[in-house]
């Protein structure tokens, strides 16, 4: 069975720049911290990538605090600080949030003080894309890293949270970004690594893969390789209604991630299509992947006002640079022959 894995959201496939990158750093013996030439020769590599990951983010001049991932930049960023949100957040960002600005139908937040909201630029189930307005607390560029441009210096955002492996890096590294200055205490407490922010000895290997995973992403998109991706989006949900005209198209009345597609069929458990796809050779998901295995309804699509039969079926594809029409077509064939199995009347 050929197998196409359609659930870029959750995770990207590691970039070949992002493996020869961290290949190479493996052989980097020195910590970064130390003042002898094997330390200033690792201290180095982590600075080139520091500077790849903020030209790729438009944040040249600001502070890149490296992080395990968008979990603990999300942490560092709103503990403690009185923030709202709205309840689409991701559940690393909502956490810290007090979730009470209104949604709307397609997904948008409607914000009343930037300066005391955290706000996600893209949401991971739905691919909604929000209109940011200057001077957010924090904002989560996770999905829209690398697929859609993003500038955080005219952004105005004090704070941005993303993450590697969305883009191609590897898992298990991330970056707060902010605005140089920001007196912000750190969670973790010890040697006083990453400007004072964040003490631990960094992840020399995984910050190497960030660094060529962010730079070969703002190349793609400079390529307007997503506008490729789109294509395929709207070839596949083109497929999905003509078999099934009844189907929800979550958020299609709004800009959306161009590789994102959300639908639901009530009565079609999101998690049985998941499984049964799975069988058929396809990887998608019913969700943000921080939720699998929860079996409840969306709590996003619940948020944008959808009921739990509909907001209980929903689906995510998520296509990315290497997905083929051919991928698509297949996996809307598939679709729709178990949606004939189950939905045909009987004979």
């Amino acid at each position: 069975m050929t197998r196409a894995y359609l659930d870029w959201n959750a995770t990207a496939p590691l970039r070949a720049e992002a493996r020869d990158a961290m290949i190479a750093a493996m052989d980097v013996v020195g910590n970064p911290s130390s003042v002898h030439a094997e330390g200033r020769a690792a201290k180095s590599l982590m600075e080139t990538a520091r500077a790849q990951v903020a030209s790729a983010l438009g944040a040249d001049g600001a502070d890149v605090v490296f992080v395990s991932g968008a979990t603990e930049a999300a942490a560092l960023a709103c503990a403690g600080r009185g923030l709202h949100g709205a309840d689409i957040e991701h559940d690393a960002m909502a956490a810290w949030l007090t979730c009470d600005l209104p949604v709307d139908r397609q997904g948008r937040v409607t914000v009343s003080d930037p300066a005391v909201t955290a706000l996600q630029a893209a949401n991971s189930e739905t691919g909604v894309v929000q209109e940011l307005p200057q001077g957010l607390a924090v904002v989560d560029v996770t999905q829209v890293f690398g697929k859609l441009p993003f500038a955080f210096n005219w952004s105005g955002a004090q704070m941005a949270i993303v993450s590697a492996h969305k883009l191609g890096g590897p898992k298990g590294i991330g970056a707060l970004v902010m605005k140089r200055g920001t007196d912000l205490p750190p969670q973790m407490r010890g040697g006083g690594q990453e400007m004072g922010r964040r003490a631990g000895t960094e992840n020399l290997v995984g910050i190497a893969g960030f660094g060529a995973a962010a730079e070969a992403a703002a190349r793609d998109l400079a390529d307007d390789v997503w506008t490729g991706i789109e294509k395929l989006r709207t070839i596949l949900e083109n497929a999905i209604a003509a078999a099934a005209p009844e189907t929800i198209f979550v958020g299609n009345g709004a800009l959306r991630l161009p590789n994102t597609s959300c639908f639901a069929l009530p009565g079609w458990k999101g998690e049985t299509q998941v499984m049964q796809m799975d069988l058929a050779g396809f990887a998608i998901s019913a969700g943000s992947a921080c939720s699998s295995g929860k079996v409840r309804a969306s709590r996003v699509l619940r948020a944008m006002g959808f009921d739990d039969d509909v907001a209980g079926s929903a689906i995510r594809v998520s296509l990315g640079p290497t997905t083929r029409e051919e991928d698509v077509l297949r996996f809307a064939e598939a679709w729709a022959r178990q949606y004939r199995k189950k939905y045909a009347p009987a004979s």
